[in-house]
């Protein structure tokens, strides 16, 4: 029978539940627990596929196909372990089961409503990926904050499986912010107490406070919290600005988090040894060496549109004992001359990521363009790929007007076109080709060499794809095609071989990077950074 842990917020969203939730999760799993995690969004959307990165943050890709809240990848970075649909509920899959159910008949004669029909179902998807992941403990993110309409029946149904399952198989994490008051430096207590004040109303009382916030809790800061709360002050907890959120699980534990968890919950007391997990970390954060890499995309100014990326390279960084430092670069501005253009031979390599529509298209295309013709490393993440292949079309093969039919249906030069199974597509959600397909590598290819084996498997986000009318043009020309779909039918992966390092993917490498295990097509990238930044630093130096 699993123990559950609530993980809620409060003050304000955005204030890092899914970190401290996976950290939580880090420090169980670290004395040999076995932990999952899920998160609750109480958006109407059936899932995360048809939102914008720059309101929402990243889609994040399972491996089943399931397009999730970031938070996902936030717990699969933290535990290394893959999760699937059922570990992200939305309020539009739980409205959408039960009027499915009441259409099936199933409530003949009842009046459905939020309390029982919606708060049970809930509760019935909680405990059901509880039993598929086998967890003895599963931890349960709450998203958005409390006070929030639309997260009311998520917190009752939270509420109702305490009395349920009882006090000693249920514990609850409240995460607060208190902000400091910039002209005396004082770090204020009230919005905490009032969020606690909050969740008491609706019948919640928290466990465990961490507040969020610049520094660290003075004792007498948790002191007042403490009698404004009714928790016990050794179980309120602080959880400080860090260089890195790998940082959160030791910082918790030296607060002592998990010895007031294993009492809550009454399991034995286990040791924690989160020794290999700070080897791994201190070599993201403390390396001495660094590149700078720059970070091509049309919704720069969010950094959580990108937040696996980011991730990816810094796991890449670290493996390499290398500090990755990315300046995000908005391609509507390379667009403006040759001048923005040239600016991105100051950094040590370059990244297009994905992305969707035309704004900033033309941008992405001059850098990819740029990069090849500098010699700087490129690495291009699907749509990235695409862009690079109008690139080379259009700058090597001469084909003026080539593009993706995506952004020109009227192009002369289609060398991206729609997948074959979404020409008759007219539903948006969740049907692109999504998900872990396994990869055939090239022998001989840098790409083989990265990987050393014939077959990888990573996942996929996409609905266009390398034209196969111009895969021979492409491949005269000295593109090589060094990955391919497990029926050859689709290419996977392109490089050039006479450039330090020029590679795209089809796919998303950064769903599977974890800390301690970088995606090889990022560590060979970060690799060849490095040797650029050397070069030019002994260059520097000779002059």
């Amino acid at each position: 029978m699993p123990k559950y842990i609530f993980v809620t917020g409060g003050v304000i969203s955005g204030i890092g539940k899914g970190v401290i939730a996976g950290s939580i999760g880090k420090i169980l799993q670290s004395s040999g627990i076995k932990v999952s995690l899920m998160k609750m969004d109480p958006y109407l959307n059936v899932d995360a596929g048809t939102m914008n990165p720059l309101v929402h943050g990243e889609v994040f890709v399972c491996d089943d196909g399931a397009e999730t809240d970031m938070d996902i990848g936030t717990y699969e970075r933290f535990l290394d372990m893959n999760l699937s649909r059922a570990n992200n509920i939305t309020t539009g899959q739980v409205y959408l089961n039960v009027l499915q159910r009441e259409r099936e008949g199933k409530y003949l004669g009842k009046c459905v409503q939020i309390i029982p029909h919606i708060t049970d179902e809930i509760k019935s998807l909680i405990r059901y990926a509880a039993r598929k992941d086998s967890a003895e403990v599963m931890i349960v993110e709450s998203g958005g904050t409390v006070g929030d309409i639309e997260a009311l029946p998520f917190l009752e149904a939270l509420r109702q499986m305490r009395f349920e399952e009882g006090k000693d198989n249920t514990l609850f994490v409240h995460v607060t912010l208190a902000p400091i008051i910039e002209e005396v430096g004082e770090l204020k207590t009230k919005p905490t107490q009032h969020s606690v004040q909050e969740l008491r109303r609706i019948g919640i009382q928290p466990d465990i406070i961490i507040v969020r916030s610049k520094k660290r809790l003075t004792e007498a800061n948790r002191e007042k919290i403490s009698l404004f709360t009714n928790v016990p002050k050794e179980n309120v907890l602080s959880s400080p600005d860090l260089k890195s959120p790998y940082l959160v699980p030791q910082v918790l534990e030296e607060q002592g988090v998990s010895k007031i968890i294993f009492e809550q919950l009454k399991m034995p007391v286990k040791n924690v040894d989160l020794t290999e997990w700070n080897n791994i970390v201190r070599d993201i954060v403390e390396s001495k060496e660094e590149v700078h890499i720059a970070m091509v995309g049309k919704y720069a100014e969010l950094a959580d549109s990108y937040v696996s990326v980011n991730h990816a390279l810094y796991h890449a960084g670290g493996s390499l004992k290398c500090k990755v430092k990315i300046f995000w670069i908005e391609s509507e501005e390379l667009e403006k001359g040759s001048e923005k253009l040239s600016e991105l031979e100051k950094f040590d390599g370059v990244i297009v990521p994905g992305g969707f529509g035309s704004r900033g298209v033309e941008g992405k295309i001059l850098a990819a363009n740029y990069a090849r013709i500098k010699g700087l490393p490129y690495l291009g993440l699907c749509f990235g790929l695409q862009l690079a292949i109008v690139s080379f079309a259009r700058y090597v093969l001469g084909y003026e007007g080539a593009h993706s039919t995506e952004i020109d249906p009227n192009t002369p030069y289609p060398v991206i076109d729609l997948l074959p199974e979404q020409k008759n597509v007219d539903k948006l959600g969740g049907t692109m080709r999504l998900g872990g397909h396994n990869i055939i590598l090239k022998e001989g290819t840098l790409a083989y060499k990265l990987y050393g084996r014939n077959v990888i498997r990573e996942r996929h986000r996409h609905r266009y794809e390398v034209n196969p009318r111009y895969w021979a043009e492409l491949q005269a020309a000295g593109m090589v095609f060094s990955g391919f779909s497990e029926d050859m039918k689709r290419v996977e992966i392109i490089e050039l071989p006479d450039h330090p390092f020029y590679m795209a993917s089809q796919f998303h490498p950064e769903f599977v990077s974890r800390p301690g295990k970088p995606d090889p097509i990022f560590k060979g990238f970060i690799e060849a950074s490095m040797m650029r930044r050397r070069r030019s630093i002994e260059v520097s130096s000779r002059a």
